[in-house]
């Protein structure tokens, strides 16, 4: 079993088994809805999904798909597209306790990357901010 959370607490939840499969999206939906550059997601069937504390809010982005997300805090946590994939929930990785158990099998929707996206790994790195220590 897999635990996971928002960023303020308010919503944990629980999922049990493996995922049917992961992936980095690179649509304009998912990065208008979470605000990040790319969303990792774990597909899990809709019944190993439980909420533990809280309730999500539902958001329909598009037709049949409900994303679900913290009211409190906004942090992105569920999406389900019942038309497409049914019987699916999709858990945002970054949302487990250990993302790190999770790592994405494929990128996906890459007609929608951004152009600048192919020259990201070619960028300096650094632990920290630059000059914080």
């Amino acid at each position: 079993m897999a635990t996971g959370g928002c960023h303020c607490g308010a919503i944990r939840y629980s999922v049990e088994g493996e995922p049917k499969y992961s992936a980095v999206c690179h649509c304009d939906s998912c990065r208008r809805t979470t605000g990040g550059l790319t969303t990792a997601w774990a597909a899990f069937p809709s019944d190993a999904l439980t909420v533990d504390k809280g309730e999500p809010r539902s958001y329909n982005s598009s037709g049949g798909v409900q994303r679900q997300f913290c009211g409190e805090c906004g942090t992105s946590l569920f999406y389900f597209n019942d038309p497409a994939m049914p019987g699916v929930a999709d858990v945002l990785i970054a949302t487990l306790d250990d993302p790190g158990a999770f790592a994405p099998g494929a990128h996906v929707q890459m007609a929608d990357a951004l152009k600048w996206e192919e020259g990201l790994e070619a960028l300096p790195k650094f632990n920290r901010y630059p000059g914080a220590g």
